[in-house]
């Protein structure tokens, strides 16, 4: 479908709703917002990590289905218009994966996903402080904010600053403090137990 907005969407219509630009947006108060383009390092890492993540699952019989570059329904309040994120990777439910295979419905999460990981850019505030407020709000188990290029401030990556993950897990509804790695640190995560990752090779996947 290629057409102007003339009134706000709904997640659904968003997800039918094309301008014909090819350009990824997301909804903002029923409006579809631009984004701007990753660089090709921030996308190299986001397809690896994703791949990676994806053959874990499946090797270890882990309930997860991962996959990049998908929008998510944030929470709204009755009557608000709704808004949506198109996070760098998504990690569904695999019962909710098989659901939406079975459905015409575009892939989206329309459910609250247990995981989502962002891959840090120039505006890494959305990703420290608004992303964060937001997943928290909607019930993500599990935030992962990947620092390959050290551009977050240094209340949340240090100084001198250094390339960090961060990841963040709920409990009783909101987000405990962060656990923060780098360097060999191995990554400690709850929805993939032991997984024989350190930052260090994350962050080589953008080269």
């Amino acid at each position: 479908m290629y057409a102007a907005i003339t009134q706000p969407l709904t997640f659904e219509e968003f997800l039918a709703w094309d301008d014909g630009s090819g350009r990824a947006f997301e909804l903002w108060d029923g409006i579809p917002v631009p984004l701007s383009e990753p660089n090709a390092n921030h996308e190299d890492l986001i397809e690896r990590l994703c791949t990676y993540l994806e053959a874990y699952c499946q090797e270890h019989n882990l309930p997860y289905v991962s996959r990049q570059s998908k929008q998510i329904r944030l929470k709204t309040a009755p009557g608000e218009q709704e808004r949506s994120r198109k996070a760098d990777i998504v990690i569904f439910a695999r019962e909710e994966w098989q659901r939406m295979k079975a459905s015409s419905s575009s892939a989206a999460a329309y459910v609250p996903p247990p995981g989502v990981i962002e891959v840090v850019s120039n505006n890494w505030k959305d990703d420290y402080l608004t992303k964060l407020a937001e997943y928290e709000d909607l019930g993500v188990l599990e935030y992962i904010i990947v620092d390959y290029a050290a551009l977050g401030g240094v209340r949340f990556i240090g100084s001198p600053k250094q390339p960090t993950i961060t990841i963040y897990q709920l409990e009783n509804g909101e987000y405990l403090p962060p656990k923060v790695f780098r360097g060999q640190d191995r990554i400690e995560s709850r929805l993939f137990p032991n997984i024989p990752l350190t930052a260090a090779q994350i962050f080589a996947m953008s080269s």
